[in-house]
């Protein structure tokens, strides 16, 4: 797909991997709109790119089609929609308190958060957005639009604490060739992305000592992952039609340990 000129739609676009996104789909001209609950950090990247920003729950039916009629009043139906919108947490299934001897177990609500967001969520973009792909007049090859996830190594690679986040993140990732095959015969390609360890606004809260432990235990190059290199692969997965169904590790060849 030829990006100038193409409408696109980046959820969870204000910040991080979606904020690195969103400006390299505006540096090769496609016309963007950022979804995302930040109102402050999205209407300031949505001026600095000539874009639009459209506030926008994923969790939520309304909002989502609140944002879309936004989006599509400014830039028209999109073509390509990337979904970045996500969180985590890190609660063990069951444990005992060091302190008190306490048991407990992992919160179902705070269980059920992270799967509403990162999958459900991103379910919620897909299906919305394909529907509007459907009126689209097919581009080359037939190809009406091209839609990436984003999952995460934790999908193959969960540690300890990330039951729920690594639930979430597999079912991205397990939606991914189902979905490409309903959509084939319509021309929307479907992709997933895993990043590994990168340099985000949420990876900078951690101490210096536990970013340096991560860097060291990425085998090449041993660093964290910089946003500009996920979206680079984005606009490759966008721009080479023959990728489909596909989920592809982002990692520098990391393996996450239990801890």
């Amino acid at each position: 797909m030829k990006l100038a000129g193409v409408a696109a739609v980046v959820t969870g676009g204000a910040s991080g991997l979606g904020e690195a996104t969103a400006r390299a789909l505006a540096e090769a001209r496609a016309r963007v709109a950022i979804l995302d609950v930040n109102e402050a950090a999205g209407e300031k990247l949505a001026g600095e790119i000539g874009g639009v920003y459209c506030e926008g729950n994923v969790t939520e039916d309304a909002s989502v089609d609140a944002a879309l009629a936004k989006a599509r009043s400014a830039h028209g139906q999109e073509r390509i929609l990337v979904n970045c919108a996500g969180t985590g947490n890190a609660i063990k299934t069951a444990s005992r308190a060091r302190d008190t001897g306490e048991i407990r177990h992992f919160p179902l609500d705070a269980f059920n958060r992270i799967i509403q967001i990162n999958l459900v969520g991103t379910f919620r973009c897909i299906a919305k957005s394909a529907a509007g792909m459907l009126t689209l007049e097919p581009l080359e090859d037939g190809e009406r639009g091209v839609i990436v996830n984003t999952a995460s190594v934790a999908a193959e690679d969960g540690q300890a604490g990330q039951a729920a986040y690594s639930a979430s993140k597999s079912g991205v990732v397990g939606l991914t060739l189902p979905v490409a095959r309903d959509l084939m015969g319509s021309g929307i390609r479907v992709n997933t992305i895993l990043p590994g360890v990168f340099d985000t606004p949420l990876m900078r809260t951690m101490a210096a000592p536990l970013r340096e432990a991560l860097s060291a235990s990425v085998p090449f190059p041993k660093r964290l992952g910089y946003p500009r290199e996920f979206a680079s692969l984005v606009l490759e997965l966008c721009r080479n039609t023959y990728v489909n169904g596909e989920d592809i590790r982002l990692d520098g060849a990391v393996r996450m340990g239990p801890r």
